[in-house]
C-alpha cells in the first residue's frame, strides 16, 4: 500500500471529509433514499490505511440485551483469517484477511458495539436480511388468492422484511469449534405482515480461504422467502476511502431495470451497451457518473444482476472484485440466480466505523446473493414462495486471495 500522499491530495480529502461528516443521515437512507449524498463529491481518491492496526472488536462492547434476549459477539478463526459475528441480526461485524503484503486487513466495515448497530445508522450493516431481502413493491402481494400487506420502510415499499425483519432480531447462537457458528431465528406468523411461522438457520463457516454462509428454512404456511447477507465490504480495508477504484466483474448478461422506487419493471434487460456491463473487469467508478436514467434512479449502482448460471443450480462463481490498494481479490460463489450490487451511494459520513473514521459516500459496497426483487408480484420471475413440507436451502461463499 502507498503510505505517502501528495499534500494537495491530503487537503482535498480533508475538505471532502469535512463536507461528508457534517451531513446528517438516517440509517434507512443507507439503501433507502433516492437522492445522492449532499455535499459528497464522487472522488476517485482513497486515504491510506497503512497505519491502521486492524483487529476484531471487543466482545464486551456487544454484551447486552434486546427484548429480553442476550446479545453476544462470536469469533471464528483459522490459520489465515478471522471473523466476528453477532447474534443481533446474525450480522457480520469484522473480517480479517491477508493483503498482498501479508498484513491482516479488515475488509468488512462496521461498528464497534451492539448499541451502534441498534441505531438508525446500523440497521442494514452486515446482517442476514429477510424474510424477503430487497424490495416488495408497495408492501403488497397476493398469495393463493389472499392479499397481504407488509410493513413499509422504503418510499412506500417494503425493504429487507421491513422494520421487524431478521436484521432487527436476536438469533439463537450455537458455536462448536473455531471455524463454525450456527444461528437460528423463528419468525412468527404475521411478523412484519408475512404469513406463516418460519424457522431459519444460518451457518457461518470459515473455509481455508473464505467465509461460507449456508441457509436452511421451513414454514407452516406458504410465504415469500428470499433471505440474503447484507455484508458490506471495502477490500482496501475499513477507513481506506472510496471503493470506486475496485475492479469488478459480474458474470451477468442481464440486469433488472427499475422505476424511481427501485422496483423492477418487466423482464431483465441486456447489460450490453450500458454502464451495467461488468462482464469484463471494470473499475466501479469508471461509468458511475454517466448520464443514465437507471444510475439516476439508484444514485449510482443499486441493481439486481441476473447471473449467467447456464442451467446450473449449484454453487457457481458470479462475481470477482479486487481492491486496488490491497491486492485482495474476493470471489462470490452462490446457488442463487442473481446478485444485488449496491455501491454505497447513500453513506453521508455521519456514522463512525469501528476504527474511528466516518463511513463516507461510496466507502463500501454490498453484493447480495438473492432471487429477484419484488418476485411475489412477478409470476415469470424465479419462484420465491416457500411452502409447508419444503426445505429452503441456499449457499453463498466469499473466497479471498491476492491478485497476481
Amino acid at each position: 500500500m502507498r503510505t505517502l500522499i501528495l499534500p494537495a491530495l491530503v487537503a482535498a480529502l480533508l475538505v471532502q471529509a469535512s463536507c461528508q461528516s457534517s451531513t446528517k443521515t438516517k440509517e434507512a437512507d443507507t439503501e433507502l433514499a433516492n437522492t445522492p449524498a449532499a455535499g459528497s463529491p464522487d472522488a476517485d481518491t482513497a486515504s491510506s490505511s497503512a497505519a491502521v492496526v486492524y483487529k476484531l472488536p471487543d466482545a464486551k462492547a456487544f454484551a447486552g440485551e434486546k427484548d429480553g434476549k442476550a446479545i453476544q459477539l462470536y469469533t471464528l478463526k483459522n490459520k489465515t483469517m478471522q471473523v466476528a459475528i453477532t447474534n443481533y441480526g446474525a450480522r457480520l461485524v469484522g473480517l480479517l484477511v491477508p493483503d498482498k503484503a501479508g498484513k491482516l486487513v479488515d475488509v468488512a466495515p462496521g461498528f464497534a458495539s451492539a448499541k451502534d448497530y441498534q441505531s438508525e445508522g446500523g440497521a442494514f450493516f452486515g446482517p442476514i436480511v429477510g424474510r424477503f431481502g430487497n424490495r416488495i413493491g408497495k408492501g403488497t402481494f397476493t398469495l393463493d388468492g389472499k392479499t397481504y400487506k407488509t410493513e413499509l420502510n422504503n418510499n412506500g415499499n417494503t425493504l429487507h422484511g421491513g422494520p421487524s425483519g431478521f436484521h432487527n432480531q436476536v438469533w439463537t447462537a450455537s458455536q462448536s469449534g473455531d471455524t463454525s457458528l450456527k444461528l437460528t431465528y423463528v419468525s412468527k406468523d404475521g411478523e412484519g405482515g408475512f404469513p406463516g411461522t418460519v424457522t431459519t438457520s444460518v451457518v457461518y463457516t470459515l473455509t481455508d480461504n473464505g467465509l461460507r454462509i449456508d441457509y436452511t428454512a421451513t414454514t407452516d404456511k406458504a410465504t415469500p422467502y428470499n433471505p440474503t447477507s447484507h455484508g458490506f465490504f471495502n477490500l482496501n480495508g475499513e477507513g481506506s476511502g472510496t471503493i470506486n477504484n475496485h475492479v469488478l466483474m459480474i458474470d451477468a448478461d442481464r440486469y433488472s431495470v427499475v422505476d424511481k422506487g427501485l422496483i423492477p419493471q418487466g423482464e431483465p434487460a441486456p447489460v450490453a451497451g450500458t454502464p451495467f456491463d461488468f462482464r469484463k473487469p471494470t473499475a466501479i467508478g469508471a461509468r458511475v457518473n454517466e448520464k443514465n436514467e437507471q444510475l439516476t434512479f439508484g444514485s449510482g449502482y443499486d441493481h439486481n444482476f441476473v447471473l449467467n448460471k447456464k442451467g446450473s443450480t449449484g454453487l457457481t462463481k458470479g462475481v470477482e472484485i479486487t481492491g486496488d490498494q490491497s491486492g485482495i481479490k474476493m470471489e462470490v460463489l452462490t446457488t442463487e440466480p442473481a446478485v444485488q450490487f449496491y455501491g454505497g451511494n447513500f453513506f453521508q459520513g455521519s456514522d463512525i466505523g469501528k476504527y474511528g473514521k466516518p463511513i463516507n459516500y461510496r466507502d463500501a459496497f454490498a453484493l447480495e446473493a438473492q432471487h429477484y426483487p419484488d418476485s411475489p408480484n412477478h409470476p415469470t420471475y424465479p419462484n420465491t414462495i416457500l411452502r409447508p413440507g419444503q426445505t429452503y436451502k441456499q449457499t453463498t461463499e466469499y473466497r479471498f486471495s491476492v491478485a497476481n
